[in-house]
């Protein structure tokens, strides 16, 4: 027996329907999660890059030249709660609807959570792909190794021979099947957390950001770190 007797290119040849098929599954399964880590990961560092222009923003000449300043992106999270924050402004000011009676705080408010609750969706999609994958692999990884296990016995019986050196090579050809779940379930797993905390971090900043756009258009100040910073009032049509 050589060496071309073992390995993944032999579990292939020698693998029935379900082994294959669990093999394919395991692959789309690792694909579609390293898709997911390497795209949110793209996005995430974008975000940080787009916090670390808010100060940029407080220190603009006005509303206008703060937008600017926070980049022409339409997915930036930060410019579009900017945007929801003036439009409800301005539109609490402008008309006398029913909604107007909460009052342009709590009319603030609710628009600007609703920005956020937005945002945290978009941020949050895909991550239940690496969940599913993180939770699923191993036990599709361990189906494979049991039915690998159970056709290996089939075919030592049916041999009639049971000595370790028939024994060793198809079980351990089945046990491949539980390395390539766990291969597959542990980058989803770390992946998985690493997004959600940077997520947080993100959120975190958004929502000190809200904190501070809703104080600027109820006062004309933004209120940060218990410091009242004056900023120049919205221009009309800014």
């Amino acid at each position: 027996m050589n060496n071309n007797d073992f390995g993944l290119a032999h579990v292939w040849m020698q693998g029935d329907f379900v082994t294959r098929f669990v093999a394919v599954l395991l692959l789309g399964m690792s694909l579609a999660s390293w898709m997911v880590i390497l795209v949110k990961a793209l996005d995430l560092r974008r975000f940080m890059g787009q916090a670390r222009r808010i100060e940029s923003f407080w220190h603009a000449a006005d509303f206008a030249d703060g937008l600017s300043k926070l980049g022409a992106d339409a997915s930036n999270p930060f410019r579009a709660l900017a945007l929801e924050g003036r439009e409800a402004a301005a539109h609490h000011n402008a008309q006398a609807q029913l909604h107007d009676s909460l009052g342009a705080s709590e009319w603030l408010t609710r628009t600007l959570r609703n920005s956020i609750d937005d945002s945290t969706a978009r941020m949050q999609s895909g991550l239940a792909v690496l969940a599913s994958v993180g939770s699923t692999a191993p036990f599709i990884g361990l189906f494979g190794t049991v039915w690998g296990i159970y056709h290996a016995l089939i075919s030592i019986s049916t041999a009639g021979q049971a000595t370790i050196d028939k024994v060793a090579g198809p079980i351990g050809e089945a046990l491949i099947m539980t390395a390539l779940g766990l291969a597959v379930a542990i980058p989803a797993v770390l992946g998985y957390n690493a997004l959600v905390r940077g997520n947080k971090g993100v959120l975190n900043k958004l929502n000190r950001f809200a904190h501070d756009l809703h104080a600027y258009f109820v006062t004309g100040a933004r209120v940060a770190s218990g410091n009242p910073t004056k900023v120049v009032p919205m221009k009309k049509g800014s």
